[in-house]
């Protein structure tokens, strides 16, 4: 009894477990996900600079702060790329001249999932700040001349840009340019030059970017920068944000890692010194706590030695991922001073749930000394790589430099109870397998039905061991429980009858449990392929019902509403009440504990569970996408089949124990013999 007390309480832990990220009880809290907003600016472009990164602090003098201004051209949108699919484009970039940044990209081969009026999806867009100012993606930021104690706030600036700085290629790629100068107030000579570009290339999912820095005046300068990487990456999932910043080290021995901040998560534990990482920006007690916890979060890892790779935004299918290029003969790029994630709330509302929150990226360069002009070393040029498309293996794994960064560490499995060193590598191996079937079966729908079938057929033995130990265990329930009373006052003395009376009826306790134990991490890596797999995002099973395994179901919809705890819905999704009576019919096939006569307790309490069951997974489920309830509900029918098959096993078996014979086989010659009892196991 005490054994299937522990496996009901811990499915219903698992139970809970799916409530909670199924997003009932939880907000998306600001101030406590994956980094902060920009320091606010003073309203002209001079400003005393921050610390840089390893260096001494440098105190502003205001003297020497009007010495230089930033010389820009007027405000100007450039395009790259196109939304057509037969361009060869994969996306559309939409550049802005303000801070030479990437203002929108808009995917070519991806649409937004609306059923009425399905457009290309906006994967990143500009973040609005208060007082007007945008956080654009790659937009230059504060630029800072370390010498003067001067930092200007390239990001506000117009970069001066022409209709003809959009090139076209012989290999089909296309280039656009901004370019701004600083220049001393004084004299109005020119200090430095800037010149930024983009390329996008044909059926490539990344871009080029270049910042040329150059000194144009007679005497060395020592700069450096700050770059705002992807912002404002979109939100894909349905019920819950699963909006990451992850960062991509190689360690001392070569191996690629990452470390991952959710948009969901509370840095207040962090920052604050509290212990519940889960405590939402409300519980920051005073507003100096409140503007600490909006504070960026740096991007590490726990191992020092580890080299940083790569920053990226990710949600549920898309990655946004910023690789700055090292130089020449290096592995990793060491010009970067710091690394930093970053949090939106451009309402403030203090809740942070109302759908205008996102995520970004950000990098401080380090300073370089910039030799007078004209002298060798007068300029350098810093190089990034920034990667928008499709979390997908198999593309990262087709492309030679993907594959050596490991932009696959941007793809999220739910780990549950089960470690991510055992998840990831059966998750893969499921989607790879699903992919092959697909080769064969045109319909990834049929394909989830037949992949479930194969996976209850190849754990069949397992699980029909189980389900015959569980029978065994029922049927002795009533003799355990003369044990316990009969032996209440002496613990050893009843554990030892109850272990000889298994031992006698070849019963075991453990196999009832062990074989789920060995079951749920198959199950748990086939749910997270199902859920986290690009290929079905926009699928159909069926041209009417179901027509996209990445949402629910919608067997029709209406006018929206608002429940209690599931939200707002606005269609009848059919898969979760079909899901429903297939628990429903597994749970009058399970064996259990006859012991109702013995114990009135247990009965009532697995009556609960019959009804419980069947309707809790059917609510939490409601508005999961139609893959992963078609998974589920085709894994449950499968189950039902199974138990019925092996029910009808264990009463074949019974019959004949009850005559005291065993089934007749080829190695019996035909003949009926006695049953010479086995136990499952030896004491």
């Amino acid at each position: 009894m005490r054994i299937l007390t522990l496996i009901v309480v811990g499915f219903v832990v698992f139970c809970g477990w799916l409530v909670i990220e199924a997003g009932f009880f939880r907000h998306s809290f600001p101030g406590g996900k994956t980094g902060i907003v920009l320091q606010q600016a003073a309203a002209d472009n001079h400003e005393a600079i921050d610390t840089p990164a390893g260096e001494q602090e440098l105190q502003p003098q205001t003297a020497e702060l009007a010495n230089f201004s930033a010389a820009g051209g007027k405000a100007k949108t450039l395009t790259l790329g196109s939304t057509d699919p037969k361009s060869g484009f994969k996306f559309l970039l939409e550049l802005s001249s303000k801070g030479a940044s990437v203002a929108k990209v808009t995917f070519s081969e991806f649409d937004d999932r609306d059923y009425k009026d399905p457009q290309p999806l906006v994967v990143l867009s500009p973040v609005d700040r208060p007082r007007g100012r945008e956080i654009l993606s790659m937009a230059t930021a504060d630029f800072v001349f370390v010498q003067q104690r001067l930092k200007l706030a390239l990001d506000r600036l117009h970069w001066e840009s022409f209709d003809f700085d959009v090139v076209a290629s012989y290999d089909g790629s296309r280039t656009a340019r901004f370019e701004a100068t600083i220049e001393n107030e004084d004299t109005g000579e020119p200090v430095v030059k800037l010149v930024k570009t983009y390329t996008v290339y044909p059926g490539s999912y990344h871009l080029d970017c270049r910042l040329a820095v150059e000194n144009l005046s007679a005497s060395e300068q020592k700069v450096q920068f700050e770059l705002i990487g992807p912002v404002g990456i979109c939100r894909e999932d349905v019920r819950m944000d699963t909006r990451k910043v992850i960062g991509g080290f190689v360690t001392s021995a070569g191996q690629i890692v990452s470390s991952r901040k959710d948009i969901r998560a509370s840095i207040l534990s962090k920052n604050l010194g509290l212990k519940d990482a889960t405590l939402s920006y409300q519980q920051a007690q005073t507003a100096e706590d409140k503007e600490q916890a909006e504070r960026y979060l740096r991007i590490s890892y726990k191992q020092a030695a580890a080299r940083f790779l790569w920053a990226a935004t990710t949600n549920k299918y898309f990655a946004a991922i910023l690789r700055p290029v090292p130089d020449k003969g290096r592995d990793y790029c060491d010009w970067v001073a710091d690394k930093t994630g970053r949090f939106y709330n451009p309402d403030g509302d203090k809740r942070g749930d109302t759908g205008d929150e996102t995520i970004g990226v950000n990098l401080k360069i380090a300073s370089s000394a910039l030799a007078s002009a004209g002298q060798a070393g007068s300029a350098k040029t810093y190089n990034f790589l920034l990667y928008i498309g499709p979390k997908d293996k198999s593309l990262f794994d087709k492309n030679e430099l993907y594959r050596k960064l490991g932009f696959f560490q941007t793809i999220d499995f739910m780990g549950c109870c089960c470690p991510q060193s055992i998840i990831k590598p059966l998750a893969f191996g499921i989607m790879a397998l699903m992919k092959w079937m697909y080769s064969f079966v045109r319909n990834y729908g049929v394909v989830i039905i037949i992949l479930v079938f194969l996976m209850r057929l190849a754990m069949h033995p397992v699980t029909k061991k189980s389900q015959v130990s569980m029978s065994r265990m029922s049927k002795l329930a009533p003799k355990v429980e003369e044990i316990r009373k009969k032996y209440a006052n002496s613990k050893t003395e009843m554990n030892k009858h109850i272990m000889a009376l298994y031992k006698e009826q070849g019963a075991s306790p453990v196999m009832g449990m062990l074989p789920i134990m060995v079951q749920m991490p198959i199950w748990i890596a086939l749910w997270s392929a199902v859920n986290a797999s690009i290929e079905l995002r926009g699928t159909a099973f069926l041209p009417v019902w179901i027509t996209d395994l990445s949402v629910p179901d919608a067997l029709f919809r209406f006018s929206a509403i608002t429940l209690p705890l599931l939200g707002k819905l606005d269609s009848f999704n059919l898969l979760p009440i079909l899901m429903g009576v297939a628990f429903y019919l597994q749970q009058k096939l399970m064996p259990h504990q006859q012991a109702a006569s013995t114990s009135p307790q247990i009965a009532k309490q697995q009556q609960m569970m019959m009804i419980m069951m069947p309707l809790m997974f059917p609510f939490v489920l409601y508005k999961a996408p139609s893959g992963v309830n078609l998974y589920i509900m085709a894994s449950t029918f499968a189950g039902v089949l199974e138990q019925y098959v092996i029910r009808k096993h264990i009463r074949e078996k019974e019959q004949a124990e009850s005559k005291g014979l065993v089934e007749v086989t080829s190695k019996t010659g035909g003949k009926v013999k006695k049953k010479k009892p086995k136990p499952f196991y030896k004491m």
